[in-house]
Formats: C-alpha cells, sequence, structure tokens
C-alpha cells in the first residue's frame, strides 16, 4: 500500500489564517493525505472554520505537545507531519518527505525553512537554523518536523512538557536514526519576531535554550517565554 502523511496542526486563537492554510494544503488532501487539526481552546472560532478544510478537527487541553500528541493517536497516515499554523508547506512536500524517508532508510526529519517578513535579519536567521539543526541534528517545530507513526510512539511520543518539547523529541529520535535534512523549504511567519523585535526574540531564544541545557525546568522557561 501507499504511504500516507497526517498533517497535523495544532492551534490556539488562529481563525484568521486557519482558512488560508488549510486552503494551500487542499493539493495534499486531494492526493489522500490526511489533514488533522488539533484545537487547543479557540474562542475564536478556529475550530468550526476548520471542519470545512481538515480530515479530522479535534480539541485537546491546551498545549503543543499535548495537542500534537492527541493529533497523533487519531492519525491513520503511516507518516506523521507537525505543522504550525503560521507555516506554508510546498507543494511537493509529501513526495520529498515520502521518498526521502523511502530512499535514505532514516525514520524521521524535517525541512529547511525560510522566515517571511520584512525585516532582512530574518533570512539570517533562517540561514543559522537550518545550519544549527544540521549540525545538531535537532530539529525545531518550525522546520516541520515528520516522523515514521510507529517510530513516534516507540520512542514515547512527544514529551508532555510545555515548551522544548521538539528538542527532547529529537533527542529521543537520535538514537533511532539520523534526521533527514530535507533541502525542500517550508516559509513560516516572521510576526514573533517582527511583533517583539528582531534582536530581542533573538537574545530571549538563545537564552531558553541556554537555561534548557542548564537543566532549568520547561515550566519555569514556559514563564520567561510568555
Amino acid at each position: 500500500m501507499a504511504e500516507t502523511l497526517s498533517i497535523i496542526i495544532p492551534t490556539l486563537h488562529e481563525a484568521d489564517r486557519i482558512d488560508n492554510l488549510l486552503g494551500s494544503l487542499a493539493p495534499l488532501r486531494a492526493q489522500g493525505h490526511e489533514l488533522i487539526v488539533v484545537d487547543g481552546g479557540s474562542a475564536d472560532g478556529t475550530a468550526e472554520r476548520a471542519r470545512s478544510g481538515a480530515d479530522r478537527v479535534c480539541a485537546a487541553s491546551r498545549g503543543r505537545a499535548l495537542q500534537m500528541n492527541a493529533g497523533a493517536a487519531i492519525a491513520g497516515g503511516s507518516v506523521l507531519l507537525f505543522l504550525h499554523a503560521d507555516t506554508e508547506l510546498p507543494p511537493t512536500a509529501a513526495e520529498a518527505v515520502l521518498e526521502g524517508l523511502r530512499r535514505s532508510g532514516r525514520d524521521w526529519g524535517r525541512f529547511d525553512v525560510d522566515i517571511a517578513g520584512r525585516h532582512p535579519m530574518l533570512r539570517v536567521i533562517a540561514w543559522c537554523m537550518n545550519h544549527r539543526s544540521r549540525l545538531s541534528r535537532i530539529a525545531t517545530g518550525d522546520q516541520g518536523m515528520f516522523v515514521r507513526r510507529a517510530t513516534f510512539w516507540a520512542v514515547g511520543a512527544f514529551p508532555e512538557q510545555p515548551l522544548m518539547e521538539d528538542i527532547e523529541l529529537s533527542k529521543r529520535l537520535r538514537r533511532v536514526s539520523q534526521p533527514l535534512c530535507l533541502r525542500t523549504r517550508i516559509t513560516t511567519s516572521g510576526r514573533r519576531w517582527e511583533a517583539h523585535g528582531v534582536w530581542r526574540t533573538i537574545g530571549l531564544m538563545w537564552r531558553l535554550r541556554w537555561l534548557y541545557w542548564r537543566g532549568v525546568s520547561p515550566e519555569r522557561l514556559a514563564s520567561l517565554y510568555q
């Protein structure tokens, strides 16, 4: 049987962009790939708006790890692809993932990323993210992580923590196989950097990573992030 993707999208107050996102994924859905939206309690009608463009819409406790695990629990595809609501996949995404995993013999991976926005530093940030990921073999949620469904559950899924769940999952998956770092690019929004200041956000993210490496709890880091 042909392999298929389950694209799992955690949402929270994304009514203004969910229609466009699901519309851009409609060609993948038409190819037989599954779209699952997992809402964390939006008060703006995100879940209701998503119903016409997704195969499954469900609710879960707020938190990306909890929401993504809930989506994975109902997924039917052989490969899970976790996509942030402000990130767009290229039309060739499914082919790149499935053929890449088949040829490489690897179990998981991520895309290279572009960051959309006006600030010139966003291109530099994206280059650094992609280069750092290749060196560290750690993927972040912005890079559209994908993993074989059986492998995802075998390593224990996302740890149920409020921040750095993508880093922890990467560490678990590295014990199974090297990541497939696709040159195919996805595009994520630069709204976080532009809203709070590019340099301030860079400093915050590096500080959070350093504190996490030092053993500060994800709960404490989440309060700093907020």
